[in-house]
């Protein structure tokens, strides 16, 4: 069934029709943390206003939910020297306090987080668009992912619990932090992938200045507090304002240890270039993705439909994990389009606490017309929308269009949509999609659909060597997050899982001694009577 504009645009809800439990009250953020104070702002303020439109008599109007502060240099070089204080050079209350107690820290901010946990997936579905099953899943999942990295970070510590002789040397190895860390997290998994870089720096003693992403502010804000009242003061300080007037000077102070974004690859290395000793910056990047579908000549069809249904479209192809160009040999290219055709009409849009809601609206006020754009390129050089009312939207509201056949040239082609917007590339040779990838600035994760074991395995041999995941009759996708996040090329720098995130936010480090008989009893009394933090033998149950 074709899709129009005006039945787009007729799924906005009046205010009386958007049951209670799911309206939102503005929320005029006018604080922010810095150095364990909750500090009252004064000055200017930016609107956020919602992906969701409302009907009115006047029409469709988008709907304000709320403010946040726009401070500027002076309150984030102020953040910066908190967290510098914090750490002190290492000698800080955060960075010498016990494993233990940084963990007791971090659970006693769990338990305030869910105290919030209503009013935060409330604003994710009014701030981003997500869906209300998205949106408590996203909460969920981020809290799961804290409990996953207190348990990785015990094993981590009891394995760290003993010393070793070697040739000789007593010693003992454990991970220590690395400093200040600026974190920045991106607007569509604006808690969980923030909180997968936040929540391992902090633990791991580090000390935090934290900016939210431009879409996606407002529900950090609940957190504040809990954060405030958790952690010694300066161990978390958050940053408001634009972007770039706030970050240059933080990177060009050279104050800043470690950079984690997740976002573009042009963002990063503009950043990095800005410090002074690169060198003694360390980067945890998660960036651009162009991840592709290979379906071949033998893929059980029907499976591979149902995979790339998912990962070119949950949560509106918003996901840099997104499968985002499909690849089809031309023997089964008709039979899989007619059937991507119609499962992708069969999607529902709507609003986000809907129930049936598949589609809801883009967070990005250029997107619509971005991916307008695209389209419109790729059928002047000879693709074709494949599904009726493919490409139709009405305000933020877009339709999912799936377009064919996309070729070298074209927009679709190479640049990352990052949208509901399904290129599909016949093949003949399966030279052509790994010559595709090989040629990619992007490196993150493929899909691969077959049956044939033998030739699966001819293709995952090089592919793995190309990107850091390759999913086998299934989509691109993060998860579990026990499992290395990671990417090649532009697509990331550093590795994100729960145990490989505390590695990346720490670094090894070893006290040694010569095995004599008076380093022997220095170190027993520094052991037994529990002198240090980092030489004892406690073991964390």
């Amino acid at each position: 069934m074709s899709t129009s504009s005006n039945q787009l645009a007729a799924l906005f809800q009046s205010e009386s029709d958007i049951p209670a439990e799911y309206n939102i009250q503005p929320l005029d953020q006018r604080e922010y943390l810095i150095n364990g104070e909750m500090r009252q702002w004064g000055g200017m303020t930016t609107d956020v206003v919602s992906p969701v439109y409302v009907q009115s008599e006047d029409g469709l109007k988008r709907k304000v939910i709320g403010s946040y502060p726009v401070t500027g240099e002076t309150e984030a070089m102020e953040a910066l020297d908190a967290a510098v204080k914090a750490y002190d050079n290492g000698r800080g209350e955060w960075p010498t306090m016990s494993v233990a107690d940084r963990i007791a820290c971090m659970e006693r901010f769990v338990g305030r987080m869910l105290e919030r946990k209503q009013q935060v997936v409330n604003l994710l579905m009014w701030e981003i668009g997500k869906t209300l099953g998205d949106s408590v899943k996203e909460f969920d999942r981020t809290v799961e992912y804290i409990y996953d990295t207190i348990g990785a970070l015990k094993d981590l510590d009891r394995n760290s619990s003993r010393f070793r002789i070697e040739q000789g040397i007593i010693g003992q190895i454990r991970r220590s932090p690395l400093g200040v860390v600026l974190c920045m997290g991106p607007f569509n998994y604006p808690l969980n992938e923030t909180y997968t870089t936040l929540i391992p720096a902090i633990l791991m003693g580090n000390t935090i200045l934290f900016k939210p992403p431009k879409h996606g502010t407002l529900l950090h804000y609940p957190m504040l507090e809990a954060f405030r009242e958790c952690f010694p003061k300066g161990v978390v300080n958050t940053i408001y304002g634009r972007g770039a007037t706030v970050v240059p000077a933080l990177m060009q102070s050279g104050k800043i240890n470690v950079l984690t974004l997740i976002g573009s690859s042009r963002v990063a290395d503009q950043l990095k270039k800005m410090h002074p000793k690169v060198n003694r910056l360390k980067a945890v990047l998660g960036l651009d993705a162009k991840n592709a579908a290979i379906i071949l000549e033998n893929a059980d069809l029907e499976l591979a439909l149902k995979e790339c249904m998912l990962g070119t479209l949950s949560f509106n192809g918003q996901r840099c994990t997104a499968i985002k160009i499909v690849w089809v040999h031309r023997s089964v290219a008709d039979q899989f389009l007619k059937r991507l055709a119609e499962e992708v009409n069969k999607l529902q849009p709507g609003m986000p606490w809907q129930k049936t809601s598949q589609i809801t609206p883009l967070p990005e006020p250029q997107k619509p017309a971005y991916l307008t754009d695209c389209i419109r390129d790729a059928e002047a050089k000879g693709a074709t929308v494949i599904n009726e009312g493919g490409g139709t939207y009405a305000e933020s509201l877009f339709f999912p269009a799936v377009v064919y056949p996309v070729a070298e040239g074209m927009k679709l082609y190479r640049e990352e949509q990052f949208g509901p917007v399904i290129p599909v590339v016949p093949f003949d040779s399966i030279d052509e999609p790994i010559d595709y990838i090989i040629s990619s600035d992007h490196g993150q994760q493929v899909s691969l659909f077959g049956t044939d074991p033998d030739q699966l395995a001819r293709l995952i041999d090089p592919l793995v060597n190309q990107v850091s995941r390759v999913n086998l009759n299934a989509q691109c996708q993060r998860g579990p997050d026990t499992f290395p996040f990671t990417g090649r090329k532009d697509s990331a720098e550093g590795t994100l899982s729960v145990e490989d995130a505390l590695r990346s936010f720490s670094i090894r480090t070893v006290v040694a001694t010569k095995d004599t008989p008076a380093n022997k009893e220095i170190l027993n009394e520094i052991v037994g009577e529990h002198k240090s933090e980092f030489l004892s033998t406690n073991f964390i149950f």
